[in-house]
């Protein structure tokens, strides 16, 4: 009875679009979750029920906003609208209110709506942004595709290759080399070399951001240039919250005979005559299977869950020594009375559509990395809010609301004694106050809130060090370096052993490229297991 075709680790999104593929291909699987609730950092909580809002509200309690998994087809691929899921536009997918003054630029899907918006408030740079978004589309499209292969030493140039004798040249004629250094370049030099309005430059560094980096670390200048992207995929939230996007996967593989089990912590990878059969969890329960596949941590699964004693000493010691980094970032669950009324842009009708991005400037964010690197969360922090109950009632059904807001640069590891169990409370009103800096009608208008620290982060979801996206998304350790070279094509030393997770190529996200990847890796190498 306890024999599968594969086992799966951990329910993320990663873990389960490995299940999916594996599902419908003949396979019986089975997912282990340790928490009570399934999804891994895509998962929507029900919260704050009361006598004056009984349906409480639908919090995500990770991950929020969907873009780069519509840019793969695995939604399409794994026809997930059958199993329960319907997304709803987010279009404008971003805005950025002007921090003083009256203004608001508006990120559209549609390129010629968004010139039409920065025109109102940066007009000088409307010819920079459409420039700088057929600069990048160019090259994002065949970096894509190599996002969604294995990675090798030469996939990614073979790509870039291959589009310049499809799509024409990438670059024009005399600038490859020009081209190619902004690749390599940071992606703070890279907006700040492209625009020339403080607000525009603010607005797209701060989202850049989000993929980890500072902004002066080298070779990431392509954080930036994924806003091209953006205007091919849109961006889009699941109504009900997050979480429906695993809840679909979840009955996608029970449809096809799997079985997905929850409080199942896997304590350990068993391993016979080096090669993995099964796994056994917390409470003592064996299960085993020809094939394993991990969607934890890449440390979690090989210092853990596999253990020293499978592991020769050097590789052991280089699992340890992957950087994962000093935390990222913390957020704040908030329902609220009502929905922010910015100063800068009162009564519009579309700022609530799309995330509100809120650093007033590059300085301002320079300030709060300053305090991260010193060890201490920033004084002012930058900030994004989602207000996804403007778009999807289904989220609150009291008349009341939903925000979150994550706010970035908050280190795991504190300096001066500090402890995040003392200042979370403290750390969060500071996220709080900058919305009500930009929205002075949410002064008292929290109902309640759901603080994820970095530390909060860690315990809930086993982020390790509170990093959403595993490991540091640094070149260093991207492409065929992720999570180290020995391990980047998602096989582990352990014979049959997999890695499916935001650890692996191409990174964090709601992407599902590395459980996508991971699939068609064991598919392949198992064919005549599987037809």
């Amino acid at each position: 009875m306890n024999n599968y075709d594969a086992i799966i680790i951990g329910s993320g999104h990663n873990g389960l679009t490995t299940g999916c593929y594996l599902a419908k291909s003949g396979k019986t699987v089975l997912v282990l979750e340790r928490r009570d609730t399934i999804g891994g950092a895509v998962c929507t909580e029900t919260m704050f029920q009361s006598a004056e809002n009984p349906n409480g509200f639908r919090m995500d309690v990770g991950s929020s906003v969907h873009i780069m998994i519509h840019q793969t087809g695995i939604i399409e691929e794994l026809e997930l609208e059958k199993y329960g899921l319907e997304y709803i536009e987010m279009d404008p997918i971003m805005s950025y209110p002007v921090p003083t003054g009256k203004g608001v630029i508006h990120f559209w899907k549609d390129v010629d709506r968004t010139l039409e918006s920065i025109s109102k408030v940066a007009p000088e740079d409307v010819k920079n942004y459409k420039e700088f978004i057929e600069f990048w589309g160019k090259i994002n499209r065949s970096v894509l595709k190599a996002f969604m292969t294995p990675p090798t030493s030469k996939n990614i140039f073979t790509e870039m290759a291959k589009a310049q004798i499809r799509d024409g040249a990438m670059f024009k004629k005399g600038e490859q080399a020009a081209g190619l250094q902004k690749i390599l370049s940071s992606y703070g030099k890279v907006v700040d070399d492209a625009f020339d309005n403080p607000y525009m430059k603010a607005a797209l560094l701060w989202f850049a951001a989000q993929s980890g980096p500072l902004p002066d670390h080298s070779a990431t200048g392509d954080f930036a240039g994924w806003q091209s992207m953006l205007h091919e995929s849109g961006a889009k939230h699941p109504r009900g919250g997050s979480g429906m996007l695993t809840q679909a996967m979840k009955n996608l593989i029970e449809a096809h005979n799997g079985k997905v089990i929850s409080n199942a912590p896997v304590e350990k990878i068993l391993v016979e005559n080096g090669k993995a059969v099964g796994v056994r969890t917390e409470n003592r329960e064996e299960y085993k299977a020809p094939i394993i596949v991990s969607n934890a941590h890449v440390q979690t699964t090989m210092m853990k869950m596999v253990g020293r004693e499978h592991l020769e000493d050097s590789m052991f010691k280089k699992v340890k020594n992957i950087n994962v980094g000093n935390g990222f970032g913390m957020v704040i669950r908030c329902a609220v009375e009502e929905l922010p009324q910015y100063t800068a842009a009162p009564g519009d009708p579309y700022i609530h559509n799309g995330i509100q991005l809120m650093a007033p400037s590059v300085q301002y964010m320079n300030n709060a990395i300053g305090d991260y690197m010193k060890k201490l969360p920033p004084e002012k922090p930058a900030v994004l809010a989602m207000t996804f109950s403007k778009i999807d009632p289904d989220v609150a059904k009291d008349g009341k609301h939903t925000m979150f807001v994550w706010a970035q640069w908050h280190p795991y590891e504190l300096a001066n004694g500090l402890h995040w169990d003392d200042i979370r409370e403290r750390e969060a009103q500071k996220i709080y106050d900058v919305v009500v800096d930009y929205a002075p009608n949410m002064k008292g208008k929290l109902i309640d809130w759901y603080i994820q620290s970095p530390l909060d982060i860690e315990r809930k979801h086993g982020l390790l060090r509170g990093n959403v996206m595993h490991v540091e998304m640094s070149f260093d350790q991207m492409f065929m370096f992720r999570p180290i070279p020995e391990m980047s094509s998602y096989e582990t030393p352990i014979k049959n052993l997999y890695l499916s997770s935001a650890s692996c190529h191409p990174g964090g996200g709601v992407f599902g490229a590395a459980g996508y990847n991971a699939a068609h890796v064991i598919l392949k190498k198992h064919k005549r297991s599987f037809f």
